[in-house]
């Protein structure tokens, strides 16, 4: 994955959506199969005891204690057992989605990992399961930490590369980034965005939303917020000068909507950074919400 692609799929994460359907775990019986389905999830396979047969797409596995699978959504795939030792396996059903997409969909990866540490595996799967199957509303948060923890662990162990099918989507997604990066100076309009990468103004507001999961106006107000906080820690700049070079037609407007997107004055937000009281700061500004 070159450098482009990966500092534009690092800005997707941040509007990733993961919603849990299943986690269990479960000895499988004899009837443990299913043909050619193609289900909206993915799933995670934590393989403890036994032995089983899958199929994804076209390739044939048969994972084994110790491995984790990852099977996407959207691939058909079938399952089955082979012999009278049935899979005993921790399993979660989820989706990710990144707008429209689910992140599966954008990734070239393996099924499957050889999982070095797996008691802290078996460790994550337990809570996981155990979250899920709590009504509280603070076991729903949990519970997607605890997903998140493992699929990074999956993700550090592969190497990850954009499908195939999915470059030129994701180089003209690039080039539209960077196009509205370089202008967060400017009032760049939706026709003008639309010309940078080729496609009709009515149908670029749709397919940002698709992809970006947000509004243009949304996406650039957010990247203008982004830039005057790193303008305001790492340069000594006025705040006349920030607003100018975050799109602001003057610096009451830039301040007012600053302190709507953080909480806090610019003014009060370098102060605080610089003097390391930013956390402190920020509970207590919660607090008096």
């Amino acid at each position: 994955m070159n450098s482009q692609q990966t500092t534009f799929l690092s800005d997707l994460l941040q509007n990733l959506q993961i919603h849990i359907l299943e986690a269990h775990l479960t000895q499988c019986t004899a009837s443990w199969q299913m043909l050619d389905f193609t289900p909206e999830y993915n799933k995670l396979y934590w393989i403890l005891d036994g032995e089983g047969w899958l199929k994804v797409e076209n390739q044939e596995l048969n994972l084994l204690p110790g491995q984790l699978g990852l099977i996407p959504a959207h691939a058909m795939q079938s399952y089955s057992t082979i012999s009278n030792r049935p899979y005993l396996k921790y399993w979660c059903h989820f989706t990710a989605h990144i707008g429209s997409f689910d992140l599966f969909q954008w990734l070239d990866i393996p099924l499957y990992i050889d999982v070095r540490h797996n008691e802290q595996m078996t460790a994550w799967f337990q809570e996981l399961t155990a979250l899920h199957h709590e009504p509280s509303l603070t076991s729903r948060l949990r519970e997607k930490a605890v997903l998140l923890q493992i699929l990074s662990a999956y993700l550090e162990a592969v190497p990850v590369q954009i499908l195939q099918k999915r470059t030129d989507e994701m180089d003209r997604l690039g080039q539209l980034r960077q196009f509205i990066e370089q202008n967060l100076h400017k009032s760049i309009t939706v026709e003008q965005m639309a010309k940078s990468v080729h496609l009709h103004p009515n149908y670029l507001i749709k397919y940002f939303k698709k992809h970006f999961g947000m509004p243009p106006a949304k996406y650039m107000q957010r990247k203008r917020i982004d830039k005057a906080k790193f303008l305001l820690t790492t340069t000594s700049l006025s705040m006349k000068e920030i607003a100018e070079q975050t799109g602001y037609e003057d610096t009451n407007h830039f301040a007012k909507s600053f302190r709507k997107d953080t909480g806090f004055p610019p003014t009060e937000y370098r102060m605080n950074v610089h003097g390391g009281k930013h956390n402190s700061s920020t509970k207590n500004a919660r607090n008096s919400d």
